[in-house]
């Protein structure tokens, strides 16, 4: 069996409020004034205080932006490559914060024997595992392998690629870290996608140790892992490149479609452990959105309190794609509270569902 030793998180420097990355949007967008007041609204019930990014400019003036043109029309908009070398300085260093965090001082580094990367906001050869090995100062013959473009679910199946290895070689020490710079990626026209994305997603990065049981160290122990995937909202939610950065689809049927199916899919999750969801004490769900967590609670007769953490989660970060699941594991984690089934899950491109249990 493996555990979770530990894990830690990171977040870039710049703090945006929600409503001044509004206020960035709107003199960008240049929306007419009824779909302006939508705008806003939309913003307001996003549940979203605070988002962070590695670029200073959504919530300065016009005269002070950086990293877009100083013109509302953004001309000439940044590129892909300007992105990807803006992310080729960043991801690095913010996956070292949130693995120092991890590690602190009590594992080390020269210890780790299987290094996962996991993004879908950057991609290059060599890249974030060779960075994170160098930086980190990882032994040479560290075992190395990325997970690319997965999006949001792309942490839960790092978990399971780590739990194989702990399983098989019980002196591994498994270092995961999900890296994602999704401000990057903004664009300007004003489609209900854009909008969508412009309105939810953050940078951030997390990072998780993991170890085959020896009976010494506590941690949260690894029992099942399940997925699925919903073929009617293949098209619903994608992630895509483009010369500009990388498109995201994300349809406002997304919560309709997990809402419909998503009890279902628990009840299949915990078939094979023979238990139902009243046996889970703990709810560790990726919030990839309001409407998502809502339509959730509804799917499973939540009555109140069962998704805080996710809820608190989006409140502080907003989503960070794949790392923002591991965020609210950590904030369980960190509650002290024993967990005595934790059923967890993350939702992305496909529309693929992928689940984990754990107890404590």
């Amino acid at each position: 069996m493996s555990k979770i030793v530990s894990i830690g998180t990171a977040v870039p420097s710049h703090c945006h409020r929600q409503m001044d990355i509004l206020s960035f949007m709107q003199t960008v967008y240049a929306l007419p004034a009824d779909e302006a007041r939508k705008l806003r609204f939309m913003y307001s019930q996003s549940g979203i205080d605070q988002r962070y990014s590695v670029v200073s400019d959504y919530s300065k003036p016009l005269q002070d932006w950086k990293f877009y043109p100083q013109s509302e029309s953004l001309d000439p908009f940044p590129s892909l490559e300007q992105r990807m070398a803006v992310y080729t300085k960043q991801a690095p260093l913010l996956s070292v914060d949130a693995i120092r965090d991890c590690l602190s001082h009590t594992y080390s580094p020269q210890n780790i024997t299987h290094l996962i990367t996991v993004s879908c906001t950057g991609m290059s050869a060599p890249g974030l595992d060779l960075q994170v090995m160098e930086l980190m100062d990882l032994k040479k013959t560290v075992f190395r392998t990325s997970i690319n473009f997965m999006g949001c679910y792309a942490a839960i199946h790092a978990l399971k690629i780590a739990d194989a290895i702990c399983k098989t070689e019980k002196q591994a020490q498994v270092l995961i870290v999900c890296t994602e710079l999704c401000t990057l990626h903004f664009q300007k026209e004003a489609t209900m996608d854009n909008m969508a994305s412009s309105l939810l997603f953050g940078d951030g990065s997390s990072a998780v140790l993991m170890m085959h049981d020896d009976g010494n160290a506590e941690g949260l122990f690894i029992d099942n892992f399940y997925s699925e995937i919903n073929p009617k909202g293949k098209r619903d939610m994608a992630w895509e490149l483009s010369s500009s950065g990388f498109l995201m689809t994300l349809s406002g049927y997304v919560p309709e479609l997990i809402e419909e199916d998503f009890a279902s899919i628990v009840e299949r999750a915990l078939a094979k452990e023979t238990q139902g969801t009243t046996d889970i004490s703990h709810w560790c769900i990726h919030p990839g959105g309001k409407k998502i967590l809502q339509a959730i609670h509804k799917s499973l007769g939540f009555d109140n309190g069962q998704l805080q953490c996710s809820y608190d989660v989006l409140k502080e970060v907003g989503n960070i794609s794949s790392a923002t699941i591991l965020f609210v594991l950590k904030k369980m984690l960190d509650d002290k509270t024993a967990i005595k089934k934790l059923f967890g899950a993350a939702f992305g491109p496909g529309l693929t569902i992928e689940t984990f249990t754990a107890h404590s």
